[in-house]
C-alpha cells in the first residue's frame, strides 16, 4: 500500500472551547508539501492530530505507513545519551558485546540483520555535520540546534513512509540548514512540513494553505505559490472594486424610485382632494398605484440586497491577516552612551568569548556562529542567568533578553497574568490595551500560555518583555524569528526599525538580519571576531533572491 495521510470530517478545540478544526476532510500522498497559514491557523496541531499526539474530538486520521514526526519544540532529557536518542542503544550495546567475545543468543537476537548499524549512525550524523558527536555522549553537552539535527537523524536512520516536519529549521545554522535542505530534497515518501525558511519550502512539490479550518491546494513550490496567491489577490481586489460601484448604483437607483414613487403619490393624493375624476376611478388608479410602488420599491430593495451580498462576498475573497503591531517604549540610547562591556569572557560548557567588546549608542549587533559555539551561552551571561568561568559581562543599562526556548511564560497562567509579573504596577486594562496589539484581544488575553501555538507564545513572550519595568534599553533576542509566520517576522522587522536602544540579535535568519539595520557583524567562534557582511554571504542570498 502507497503511504499516505487521511484526515476525514476532523474536529478539534482546545479545552477553552476555542475551535481549530470543524469538519476537515484533507488527504497528504505521496511527495513533498509544504504546509502553510498565519500563526495560530492549526497547522502545528494538525501534525500533532496526524501523529496521535492530540486526540480529535471527531472525524479519524489515517495514516498508512511507519509515521516519524520532528515538533516544533525539541526537547530532550539531557541525561540520555546520543545512542539512545537515535533509538540504536541495545543493538550497539549487543554489538560491542558480541566483538568483546559475549556469544549469548540474545545479543544476535537483539542485532538481527542490522551488523552496520554504527556505521550507518556516525554517517547519517556526519551527513548533518554532527560528525563531531559521539555516540556516548549525553545530550546536555551538545547545543539547541544538535539538538534538532540528533532528532531529524534519528528519524533519517529510521526511514519512516511518512514524515511530518515542524519548522525544522528553528535554530539550525547555515551548515545544517543546508544539510536539511538536502536531506528534504532527497525524501523518497510523504513529507509535510511546516516551516517560514523559504529556501526549504521552494523544494516542496505543493503547497497546502491552512485559512479558517480550511485548506486550498497549490501546484509547486512557495514562489509558485505566492505568484498564485497575488494574481489571486489582484483579482479580488478588482471584484471588491466592481462590487462597490454597483452597489452604490443600486443605491442612488433605489433614491431615484423612492423620489419617484412619492411625486406620484403627491399627484394622485391631489387629484383625489380636487375630485376631478369619479370617485371609483380614482380609487382603481390609486389601487393600481401602490401595487405598482411596491413592485418597484420590492425589485429594487432586492438589486440593493444582491448588490450588498456580492461586495461582501468580494470583501471576504481578500486577505486582510491580521498581524503583530509591536509598540516598543520609548528607549533612546545616546550614541556615546556605554550599554555593554565584556572583557576577556571564559563561559559555562567550555564556549569562550575571549577578547574584547564595547557596546555604545543604540548599536545593532548581530551574533553568528555554529550550532554548538555557544552564542545562547553568551546571551545568558550577560542576561546573568549563567555566571562566567571568567571575565567580565557587564551590563550599563536595564536590559531584557527573549530566549529561543521562549521559557519566559507560565504555562498555567493566562496570556494577561504573565504579563502582569512583569508590570506588577501596570494596570489591567494597560496591559490588556497592549495585547490587542499583538493579537491577543478579548477573550484571547485570557487563554492559557501552555494553549499558544510557537508563534502566539513568542508573540506573548515579547510583550510581557516590552511592557516590563524598567523599559529596555538592551534588548537581546535569541533566534527570534523561530516559529513567525512570514507576516509576523515583517511586522517584528517594523518594529525593530523603529527601536531606539542596543539590540544584540543572535540569528542564523540572513534577509532578517540584514533588513533590521545590521551595525555590526561578530562571528562566534572560539571567541569574538568582528567580520564584514560579504563574509556572511549575502552576496549569494542577494543574486538567489534579486
Amino acid at each position: 500500500m502507497n503511504a499516505s495521510v487521511t484526515c476525514t470530517s476532523l474536529s478539534f478545540a482546545w479545552p477553552d472551547g476555542t475551535p481549530v478544526f470543524d469538519g476537515l476532510d484533507v488527504s497528504f500522498g505521496p511527495g513533498r508539501t509544504g504546509l502553510v497559514g498565519v500563526n495560530g491557523s492549526g497547522k502545528s496541531t494538525l501534525l500533532k492530530l496526524i501523529a496521535r499526539e492530540l486526540a480529535p474530538h471527531d472525524g479519524t486520521v489515517r495514516v498508512a505507513g511507519e509515521l516519524g514526526h520532528l515538533p516544533q519544540t525539541v526537547t530532550l532529557d539531557t541525561s540520555l545519551r546520543v545512542d539512545e536518542v537515535l533509538g540504536i542503544a541495545a543493538r550497539r550495546a549487543a554489538l560491542h558485546a558480541i566483538e568483546a567475545g559475549d556469544v549469548a543468543e540474545e545479543h544476535f537476537e537483539t542485532v538481527g540483520d542490522d551488523w552496520d548499524v554504527e556505521e550507518r549512525a556516525l554517517a547519517t550524523l556526519g551527513e548533518l555535520g554532527l560528525g563531531h558527536v559521539e555516540l556516548g555522549r549525553t545530550i546536555g553537552e551538545i547545543s539547541g540546534g544538535e539538538s534538532v539535527l540528533l532528532r531529524l537523524a534519528a528519524l533519517l536512520l529510521r526511514r519512516p513512509d511518512v514524515l511530518l516536519l515542524d519548522e525544522p529549521t528553528n535554530n539550525l545554522d547555515l551548515y545544517a540548514r543546508k544539510r536539511l535542505h538536502a536531506a528534504v530534497a532527497a525524501w523518497p515518501g510523504v513529507l509535510i512540513v511546516v516551516s517560514h525558511d523559504r529556501e526549504l519550502l521552494d523544494l516542496v512539490d505543493q503547497i497546502a494553505d491552512l485559512r479558517g479550518g480550511e485548506i486550498t491546494w497549490y501546484g509547486g513550490n512557495f514562489s509558485a505559490y505566492e505568484e498564485a496567491l497575488a494574481a489571486e489577490q489582484e483579482a479580488a481586489e478588482r471584484m471588491v472594486r466592481s462590487a462597490e460601484a454597483d452597489f452604490r448604483k443600486q443605491k442612488r437607483e433605489l433614491v431615484d424610485a423612492q423620489v419617484k414613487l412619492a411625486r406620484r403619490k403627491r399627484y394622485g393624493q391631489k387629484m383625489w382632494d380636487q375630485k376631478r375624476e369619479p370617485k371609483i376611478v380614482m380609487g382603481a388608479r390609486k389601487r393600481a398605484a401602490q401595487e405598482s410602488a411596491g413592485k418597484h420599491r420590492i425589485m429594487h430593495e432586492e438589486k440593493l440586497a444582491e448588490a450588498r451580498e456580492r461586495l461582501d462576498e468580494a470583501v471576504e475573497a481578500v486577505r486582510d491577516d491580521d498581524e503583530i503591531r509591536v509598540d516598543l517604549p520609548y528607549t533612546a540610547v545616546p550614541p556615546g552612551r556605554s550599554v555593554l562591556t565584556l572583557r576577556d569572557l571564559e563561559l559555562a560548557h567550555g564556549a569562550c568569548a575571549a577578547g574584547g567588546l564595547d557596546l555604545h549608542g543604540p548599536e545593532r549587533i548581530a551574533l553568528i556562529g555554529r550550532n554548538g559555539a555557544g552564542k545562547t551561552t553568551l546571551l545568558r551571561t550577560i542576561a546573568g542567568e549563567l555566571e562566567p568561568v571568567s571575565g567580565e559581562a557587564t551590563a550599563h543599562v536595564p536590559l531584557r533578553f527573549l530566549p529561543q526556548r521562549l521559557d519566559v511564560l507560565d504555562g498555567e497562567l493566562t496570556v494577561a497574568e504573565n504579563v502582569a509579573r512583569f508590570a506588577p504596577g501596570a494596570t489591567d486594562n494597560r496591559i490588556r490595551a497592549r495585547l490587542a496589539r499583538f493579537l491577543f484581544r478579548g477573550a484571547r488575553a485570557d487563554q492559557r500560555a501552555q494553549t499558544l501555538s510557537g508563534g502566539e507564545r513568542f508573540r506573548a513572550s515579547l510583550a510581557a518583555l516590552m511592557l516590563s519595568e524598567p523599559a529596555p534599553q538592551l534588548l537581546m533576542l535569541d533566534e527570534p524569528t523561530n516559529n513567525l509566520d512570514m507576516a509576523s517576522v515583517r511586522q517584528l522587522t517594523t518594529a525593530l526599525e523603529s527601536y531606539e536602544g542596543a539590540l544584540v540579535v543572535a540569528s542564523h535568519d540572513l534577509p532578517f538580519l540584514e533588513s533590521i539595520g545590521i551595525t555590526r557583524w561578530l562571528l562566534m567562534d572560539q571567541g569574538l571576531t568582528e567580520i564584514t557582511p560579504d563574509a556572511v554571504g549575502f552576496p549569494t542570498w542577494r543574486r538567489r533572491h534579486a
